[in-house]
């Protein structure tokens, strides 16, 4: 049997009070009284509010996605990356204020720790896309679309009365993105031509950091240059 430190308990008593209320809910007397702590081993164990906020953030995406049952990436890596997709947007709209905390109050050089997670489980998707040859741009530019209209979706998702949202707006939204950045059905692959070198270009950039060859260090750092640079200059 585990045993829960105070700093679980602290944890899961913001994460709960943040779901419950809010940001305005968690504060240093609430989350003492539900996990039986005094206030000075909340800051000893994060330092500040920020701090335990980020934790809280943290904990609450990891519990959504073991409770998705997200499991091992075996399939199609464009419906993985759907189904990402759809595990952002799903957890913005179901804990409205962990998006909140996550997303709607940036600062520049600071990066909430779930927020980072979230972005390099995109990031990973959309790399798996690019080594099947599936990719037509550069992970990183469409890691970054795809998370800004994610969240951007989301936002606006959370926004809207339950009564008024439009069902379709994830999906469609996200299909549309899809169609820019990827090359999704097998017959769309074997009949698009005209982008065929630039999917092979993304797809080698995506494989270069795990290939063994007799490069050397220059010489890979400036094929990796040269790769980039075809993928920011596609159509």
């Amino acid at each position: 049997m585990i045993t829960e430190t105070p700093r679980d308990r602290i944890v899961r008593a913001a994460a709960a009070l943040l779901a419950e209320g809010g940001r305005e809910a968690v504060s240093t007397r609430a989350v003492g009284r539900a996990a039986g702590v005094q206030a000075p081993t909340i800051y000893r164990q994060f330092g500040d509010m920020r701090g335990l906020l980020d934790a809280a953030a943290s904990y609450g995406l990891a519990a959504y996605l073991h409770a998705q049952a997200a499991g091992d990436l075996v399939g199609d890596p464009v419906d993985d990356l759907r189904r990402g997709w759809d595990l952002h947007v799903g957890f913005g709209v179901a804990n409205p204020a962990f998006h909140a905390l996550m997303y709607a109050d940036p600062r520049p050089g600071e990066t909430p720790t779930a927020t980072r997670v979230a972005a390099d489980i995109l990031r990973q998707l959309v790399h798996r896309v690019a080594e099947a040859g599936r990719l037509r741009t550069g992970v990183a530019e469409a890691t970054e679309m795809l998370h800004a209209t994610a969240c951007g979706v989301t936002l606006a998702l959370i926004r809207t009365p339950l009564p008024q949202r439009d069902p379709t707006l994830s999906t469609r939204t996200r299909e549309a993105v899809l169609a820019a950045l990827v090359t999704d059905s097998a017959a769309a692959r074997a009949t698009s031509r005209a982008d065929r070198p630039l999917r092979h270009a993304v797809a080698l950039r995506a494989a270069l950091d795990t290939l063994t060859t007799d490069l050397s260090t220059a010489e890979r750092a400036l094929l990796a240059e040269w790769l980039d640079r075809m993928a920011r200059t596609s159509p």
